[in-house]
Order: C-alpha cells, then structure tokens, then sequence
C-alpha cells in the first residue's frame, strides 16, 4: 500500500486514508477504514524504511484482506515501478547476499543499520566508512530512453554494464530492471554530474539517466560537489 502512483512525488503519506492505492485480489465487503487492529484481526504498519512506501498489513491467512475504504485497486507492478522510482532495493536479487556493501545500497537512510547496537561481520569497517569514509558509489534510480528522449521500454538485462558514452569508461552496472525504469549501482561523479552522458555496454543506442531520490541526506553529495567544484 502506498501514496497516490508511480509518478506522484509526495514524500509522506500521513494516515493510510490519505492519497493511498491498494493491490491484491480481494475487495473490502464491509468497507472498513482504520489504520488499527480491527475485529477481523488485522493491522496497518508504516513501512519502516521510508514514509512514501506507505503501510504494510499483515492479515489472517484465512480472510480476504480488506483494502481502507475509497481506496483504488492496482497491479503489483505499479508498487514495483513506485518503489524504483524512490531507489529502493529489496531481497537478495536486488541486494545480493555476500556481494552487496550495505552504505552502497542506501541501507543506512533506510533505517537498516544501527550503529549503536548488535554485532555482525563487517561492522567494524561499515561503521569507520559511514563516519570517516567517503562513499563513492551508490544505487540509483533510472530512465532508459532513447536519442530523442522517449521512454524505451525493453528487456534490459540486470548486470549490464552501464558506460559513459564520451569516454567509454564504466560507470557501474544496472542492477534491476523493470520497463522503462531500473536501478543502478553507479559512481556518483558520472550518474549525476549533468554532463554525462550514459548508456547500456553493446546498447549505445539506449540513453540510461540516473537521478537523486528527494529522500536522500545532502551530506552524501558532498564528495560528488567537490568534485564538481574542481573539475
């Protein structure tokens, strides 16, 4: 459950009432509309990472959930496309299990790592680069469009390498892909420096356009501005 559509830029949705979309297959026969446990055992939770992923409910597996009353009904597939829209990964296909550095996947703005308990493999050198390092590569959002700036819609292959089409050097890999939109993990001094031009390796033909989420801290520009101020 989420706020208003894919294209919508709100960045907080207040109460599950409020601008949400519903998706699944059952309909809400008796109109329910409450964000707490009701009499048919069910509850809303806001989706701990980020205020515009909405709630999350958790129901009975013997009921029909029912969706918040005026809600509208749609695809998984919009969820999906809202959800790479912000730049948030999940599940070990986006992030891969024993591969993903987690400040490299934004874990930390998404209330994933806490740096003040728990003990786990790693800790020690995520801990010393969130607070002295600087990150250089991060995942973010992105378009694939065409030379005139037309939404292309294909099945791009995720690990694809995404190149600076001046240079030819790489800049990262595209990491999901769904229609016209993906993610990618890209070195910030090429996704977003305005100048660069990317695009797919052996697809030069396809114009990739990476792009900041709103949510994200200004802080962690801070390597790409000087670079940008000295360049």
């Amino acid at each position: 459950r989420y706020g208003s559509g894919p294209s919508d830029n709100s960045s907080d949705v207040e109460e599950p009432e409020a601008a949400s979309v519903g998706w699944g297959a059952g309909e809400d026969g008796a109109a329910m509309s409450s964000s707490s446990e009701g009499n048919l055992g069910w509850q809303w939770f806001k989706d701990p990472r980020l205020a515009c992923l909405g709630f999350r409910g958790i129901f009975p597996s013997n009921i029909i959930p029912p969706l918040i009353e005026a809600d509208k009904e749609t695809d998984e597939q919009n969820y999906l496309m809202w959800r790479i829209e912000k730049g948030v990964a999940e599940g070990s296909i986006e992030i891969p299990k024993g591969e993903a550095m987690p400040l490299e996947y934004n874990l930390v703005g998404l209330n994933a790592i806490s740096f003040d308990k728990g003990c786990y493999v790693g800790q020690e050198l995520i801990a010393r680069t969130h607070h002295r390092g600087v990150i250089r590569k991060r995942l973010v959002p992105l378009r694939f469009q065409d030379n005139d700036g037309k939404e292309i819609i294909n099945r791009f292959i995720p690990g694809s390498e995404v190149v600076n089409t001046g240079s030819g050097k790489k800049a990262g890999l595209m990491t999901t892909a769904l229609g016209c939109r993906g993610l990618g993990l890209l070195r910030l001094v090429e996704a977003l420096k305005g100048s660069t031009a990317l695009s797919i390796q052996g697809q030069e033909d396809v114009k990739v356009v990476a792009s900041k989420p709103d949510w994200w801290p200004s802080d962690w520009l801070q390597d790409l501005q000087q670079y940008t101020a000295f360049a």
